[in-house]
């Protein structure tokens, strides 16, 4: 995960270009790689980690109405959380993850199912992933596919 960290942070500063996270299912982690590169902080604003219902809809403006309808663990919440993050840090980019890293289900979908949404000025792409594994390799998962994701966009 450290050398994909490392590419995206190098991509970013070469492009001058700024970072902000919202994450769920990944409870920070994504933030953490990011920040475990040296010079991290010349492009990555910072995140929020909205672990619940109520955060994402205190601290990301998702609405209860479509918690209610599509449920935490959606596309269009993910969308909706990388939009957000990214209107409030005022970066180019923003990344946001959510999904169930289990054991068992949540909000009727089995572990391993995943959102990963990444939102710029000029759109906003999301990504389904259906994992396997345990908690840690579900979540490690996540995280490593949003890195990837995120450095295809910037190289191309």
């Amino acid at each position: 995960m450290n050398e994909l960290a490392q590419l995206v942070v190098k991509q970013l500063k070469k492009k001058n270009l700024t970072l902000a996270t919202a994450e769920s299912i990944t409870g920070g982690g994504l933030a953490f790689e990011i920040t475990s590169i040296a010079g991290s902080s010349e492009v990555f604003l910072g995140g929020v980690v909205s672990y619940s219902d109520q955060s994402k809809k205190k601290f990301l403006g998702i609405t209860s109405a479509l918690l209610k309808k599509e449920t935490a663990v959606s596309e269009r919440v993910a969308i909706e959380m990388a939009q957000a993050i990214r209107a409030e840090m005022k970066s180019d980019f923003a990344i946001a993850t959510t999904g169930v890293a289990g054991p068992g289900k949540a909000y009727g979908q089995k572990a391993g199912t995943v959102w990963i949404a990444i939102a710029s000025k000029k759109e906003t792409i999301s990504v389904a992933l259906s994992l396997s594994g345990d908690r840690e390799a579900v979540r490690n998962a996540t995280i490593m596919s949003a890195l990837a994701t995120f450095a295809r966009i910037l190289s191309s």
